[in-house]
């Protein structure tokens, strides 16, 4: 089904499964949006593919984006020193914009945490399934950067304006379950 390298992927009775393998935080980076939108892709060009669920290994479904030490990696890396930041940022954007394309209806399985582009990558799915335990937070505010994965969009269609700029403009936590109340009843959370 392709190589990929931090996810898995597999195929049974109509439905593929991509499982980011990045445990315990599944940090992203353009790479593994590049593959998530590979299989997203291959998906869609199955004609046997009728859903995609995508789902975590480990702790947290994904705890954001992997701002890296700073310094180049033993690798010879330099994607997360200040420069290799805004020279990978339209990559990891062009990723995203491709997660959004596919036409396969998507679920999401979400566990543990979803924060700052974790949450983006966790509002793809056209529905979504969390436990209790889950907690979200669009933490951007606090490290003084802007949102990205279409958050500003996103967010507010699936728990209302006041809720969304509650969690934009705060970075505050929101629990699975405190989540589903304001949901169900429109409320502020």
């Amino acid at each position: 089904m392709g190589d990929y390298t931090d996810i898995a992927v597999t195929h049974a009775n109509h439905v593929t499964t991509v499982e980011i393998q990045r445990p315990p935080a599944n940090f992203f980076d353009h790479s593994l949006i590049g593959q998530i939108a590979d299989a997203f892709d291959a998906a869609d060009d199955n004609p046997d593919c009728r859903a995609i669920v995508l789902a975590s290994q480990g702790k947290h479904f994904c705890a954001g984006a992997n701002f890296g030490s700073g310094q180049d990696d033993d690798t010879g890396s330099s994607d997360f020193t200040e420069e290799g930041f805004r020279n990978t940022t339209g990559i990891l954007y062009r990723e995203g914009a491709r997660l959004f394309a596919n036409k396969t209806p998507i679920v999401g399985a979400i566990q543990g945490a979803a924060i700052g582009g974790g949450l983006g990558l966790a509002l793809v799915p056209d529905f979504r399934v969390a436990c209790p335990e889950a907690r979200f937070a669009a933490n951007f505010v606090k490290l003084g950067i802007h949102q990205g994965f279409g958050l500003s969009v996103t967010l507010p269609r699936l728990i209302g304006e006041q809720a969304a700029a509650m969690m934009l403009l705060t970075g505050r936590r929101i629990s699975g379950e405190e989540l589903r109340r304001v949901r169900r009843s429109g409320q502020r959370a």
